[in-house]
């Protein structure tokens, strides 16, 4: 056995993947470098000490009744927590946008259009008819293993993309280098991704991360904690309303109140939730559990808001898991004249946005 996490390279299709296992083989995550995209986090569920006995000797003879009983082999069964690509089609349709991380821009930008210093940007130029363009270009960024630290405990991987550069992406004629750092430990999996200005006018710019996850069940059957005060408002475009009229207390929206734990049951939900309440560690943990087996899932994040998806329109599984989104800024960001200071990443600077999940059986 391995004294620490080892790190193998392969294919999924013909893109290239990484695959992070524990020591003990209790811990098992898959990334593809397209997009640095999360395929695959699995750990073990709930007793891992159960023991099989060793059924096949190659000696047939009878042992004499004083030899040791032989040692039984450590059974590790490891269960999948997030609904991920499942092959290369997948990956390359980003249908769903499965663990895809979001930058430039998370979620959408109205009508593909925006101005940013005086200037207006068209994100589908020549496009008519339906111009719906969400959740940035880094999903779809070839990224290359730049670092990995391995020890006993954890492994740590960074990802470097420099594909986001004046004229790859219509309407984005700014240049970023992002960095994407993945720990993988016991039973958590934390990210942070990082964005450097690289060129020579400020550029707006946020991040996030669209994860599904999953307990084994329908969602239906899962239980919902978010600690948020206030829900965004939306029009039937899920663009958020103009100024404060986004900005709904959860108080006067009972039916999307988890402040207290509760059952999805049938709820339909595609919204984004602010005014995140961070705990004593100074950040925002929301819990999705399986009342039948007490396993919980506690997506945390620094700052930002949290969006939810229950994911009634995927193209398969749908309603199998649940899209629980820490993003740094609202949808349609671009375009909310109050956000402007807050997107200004200015030349030479870093910004970066940190979350993870933590399973507790």
């Amino acid at each position: 056995m391995a004294d620490t996490y080892e790190i193998a390279e392969g294919l999924l299709g013909e893109e290239p993947t990484v695959t992070v296992s524990a020591p003990d083989g209790r811990t098992r995550a898959v990334l593809a470098l397209h997009g640095a995209t999360l395929l695959s986090w699995q750990v073990t569920r709930g007793t891992t000490g159960q023991r099989r006995e060793r059924t096949e000797r190659t000696d047939r003879t009878e042992p004499a009744e004083s030899a040791e009983p032989p040692e039984p082999a450590e059974v590790v069964e490891l269960a999948e927590l997030t609904d991920g690509y499942r092959d290369e089609t997948e990956l390359l349709s980003q249908d769903g946008v499965r663990a895809g991380l979001l930058a430039p821009f998370p979620n959408r930008v109205a009508d593909g259009r925006y101005h940013h210093d005086g200037r207006g940007h068209d994100l589908l130029p020549g496009r008519v008819g339906d111009r719906t363009i969400y959740h940035g270009f880094a999903r779809e960024t070839p990224f290359r293993l730049v670092g990995a630290t391995m020890t006993a405990d954890s492994a740590r991987l960074r990802l470097r993309s420099t594909s986001i550069r004046p004229g790859r992406y219509a309407g984005y004629p700014f240049a970023l280098d992002l960095d994407v750092e993945y720990t993988i430990g016991h039973r958590e999996l934390a990210i942070e991704i990082r964005a450097t200005n690289v060129g020579e006018t400020t550029a707006p710019y946020a991040s996030g991360w669209h994860p599904y996850f999953t307990l084994s069940r329908p969602i239906d059957d899962l239980v919902l904690q978010i600690p948020a005060h206030t829900l965004i408002r939306t029009d039937a475009s899920l663009i958020p309303l103009p100024g404060k009229e986004a900005l709904l207390p959860l108080d006067r929206c009972p039916d999307l109140d988890f402040r207290t734990p509760r059952k999805l049951g049938d709820a339909v939900i595609d919204a984004c939730f602010a005014d995140l309440a961070p705990g004593p560690d100074g950040r925002t943990e929301t819990v999705l559990s399986d009342p039948a087996t007490g396993d919980e899932l506690r997506i945390w994040q620094h700052g930002g808001y949290l969006h939810v998806f229950t994911g009634d329109t995927l193209a398969r599984d749908r309603r199998a898991s649940i899209a629980l989104e820490p993003v740094e800024t609202t949808t349609d960001a671009f375009n909310r004249p109050e956000l402007a200071t807050a997107l200004s990443l200015e030349p030479g600077r870093q910004r970066e946005f940190r979350f993870g999940v933590t399973y507790r059986p």
